[in-house]
């Protein structure tokens, strides 16, 4: 048997495959390290950070603030911002400050007034009297109202959550069943409520009447106390100290965590696609080719020589009875004796003969071997016609 011989340069078909591959590769490690060089530049990505230049801190508009004369406070603890604030002051807390309801009590009953923007919790303690209808998208709006600062602004970029407020105060930007913005007084505090702060980030503040919005609302007093996230969150609330023993996990910064994930994936595929690993079959170039049918023949001029003719007997029956068992309904591993009578009950033949002709003496001379071998084929022969 011969096979074809395969040739030592690759084919167009391969060159491709491995092309596509590398391509591939490359996409992965593109995808994996655009979003890291991309956020690379931000400053850390703290929402509604008066220092945080990401498109979702607000420096643009606290350095507008300032720009106008007004002095923004950052701080990071309830506990902080209670000492800063005053008469004069004007308290901003957002949906970033981190809060719980004994720091909500304590800032409502801080001096000064306050501005409640976004989805802050405790708001029952921080607005007494302001209800939340429900969520409403957010979107460019109208005022629609007499607030002084919402009438100037013009159109803003409000909603988020609809509130309704106490009698007697003030709602503007309509959404849903409410107001996106509510004002009220009480107690010598006035008390502003927005349902989204996206008015005020970097990413938005360009937009319609955003800025002029949020420089009326932010720059009411001389000095705005701004409660923002902490830089560890784990300091949050009650003006924690931070004191507690950080573990190594906590100081990796999180952008290395996703970046050492990106480059595990890249690092599997990259093994998938070189890995060794089983391929199609391989012609092996041989020094010789061999037909089959030489090997047979070889095979019985090696018999011949050493007269090996009860060894090439056997052989023939044997493989002829390989090929009568099934043909009969025999199991491979039937005897040459129950081969024999099965194939002379199907052809019609006296048991005897086929008998001797499967399991006789081995022929005494060659002449004898070769009408041994024709009458097997003659037996099998009338066993697949019959």
């Amino acid at each position: 048997m011969t096979v074809g011989i395969a040739g030592t340069a690759r084919t167009p078909g391969r060159v491709r495959q491995a092309a596509w591959a590398a391509a591939l590769v490359l996409l992965v490690l593109i995808t994996a390290v655009l979003p890291l060089l991309l956020t690379g530049t931000q400053s850390g990505g703290r929402t509604l950070d008066p220092s945080d230049t990401s498109l979702d801190g607000s420096a643009a508009l606290a350095r507008l603030l300032q720009t106008h004369g007004v002095e923004v406070v950052r701080v990071e603890t309830p506990g902080a911002a209670v000492s800063a604030a005053g008469p004069s002051a004007l308290l901003l807390v957002t949906e970033a400050s981190f809060l719980d309801r004994g720091d909500a009590g304590r800032l409502a009953a801080a001096f000064g007034d306050r501005l409640v923007v976004g989805s802050v919790p405790y708001l029952d303690v921080l607005a007494p009297g302001v209800q939340r209808e429900g969520p409403v998208r957010a979107r460019s709006r109208a005022p629609e109202c007499t607030l002084p600062e919402a009438v100037r602004a013009g159109d803003a970029y409000t909603g988020g959550m609809s509130f309704t407020g106490p009698r007697g105060s003030t709602g503007c930007y309509p959404a849903g069943d409410g107001h996106a913005l509510v004002r009220y007084t009480a107690e010598e505090h006035t008390v502003t409520v927005l349902g989204d702060a996206s008015f005020m980030t970097n990413l938005r503040l360009a937009e319609d009447g955003n800025a002029a919005l949020a420089l009326n609302l932010a720059g009411a007093r001389p000095r705005l106390v701004w409660l923002a996230a902490p830089d560890d969150s784990d300091e949050a609330g009650g003006g924690g100290t931070g004191g507690e023993a950080r573990s190594l996990g906590d100081l990796i910064p999180g952008g290395v965590k996703w970046a050492v994930l990106q480059l595990v994936v890249a690092v599997a595929l990259a093994a998938l696609w070189r890995g060794r690993r089983l391929g199609p079959v391989v012609a092996e170039r041989l020094p010789v080719v061999v037909r089959a049918a030489e090997t047979v023949e070889g095979r019985g001029r090696l018999y011949r020589s050493r007269r090996a003719r009860d060894r090439a007997a056997l052989a023939l029956r044997a493989a002829a009875a390989d090929r009568l068992a099934p043909r009969l309904g025999l199991r491979r591993t039937a005897t040459p004796d129950e081969v024999a009578l099965a194939a002379a009950a199907r052809t019609g033949r006296d048991p005897e003969p086929v008998l001797t002709l499967l399991c006789g003496p081995p022929p005494g001379n060659d002449t004898a071997l070769v009408a041994l071998a024709a009458h097997l084929d003659t037996l099998e022969r009338q066993v697949r016609d019959s």
